[in-house]
């Protein structure tokens, strides 16, 4: 299998499992099971799969990137530099990396936090509304993400 092939697979399996956790199966679990705390549950779940599934494949890229086994000549069918799509893939995924970083790793934490001390006494109405602040810049942050994931396809092609 080339390099390019790989990296092609590659790409396509996170953004499309970020996009399938993020956009399908969240949303359709809390859809679907009346207990909102056990949908909060799972999809936290498949969330912490899916950053370290981001986090695998954009320090993948990164290295493929970086190594530049993509860098020689010009792509016959477009014209654009190799090295040229070699740095943006690059960037992009180093973007998205950051995204699940601060998204995730960042964030999640104090979202735990706050999740576990509402099931041993209650969520006051001061915790109920910083989750909600901490969820809503974490899901920017996973948008940020999804939309760079389409970037990051773009210029694959």
């Amino acid at each position: 299998m080339s390099i390019s092939r790989f990296r092609l697979l590659l790409i396509t399996f996170w953004v499309g499992s970020l996009w399938t956790i993020g956009y399908l199966v969240a949303p359709t679990l809390f859809a679907t099971l009346s207990d909102r705390v056990l949908a909060g549950t799972i999809a936290g779940r498949l969330f912490r799969v899916e950053a370290w599934v981001s986090v695998v494949c954009a320090l993948i890229l990164i290295g493929m990137s970086w190594r530049g086994k993509s860098g020689q000549g010009v792509d016959p069918q477009i014209g654009v530099s190799q090295a040229g799509k070699g740095r943006a893939v690059l960037w992009i995924a180093l973007a998205m990396l950051a995204c699940t970083l601060v998204g995730y790793f960042g964030l999640q934490p104090f979202m735990g936090a706050l999740r576990e001390a509402a099931q041993s006494g209650g969520m006051d109405e001061a915790a109920r509304r910083q989750f909600g602040m901490l969820h809503g810049v974490a899901s920017a942050f996973y948008l940020a993400q999804s939309v760079l994931g389409i970037a990051l396809v773009w210029k694959q092609r």
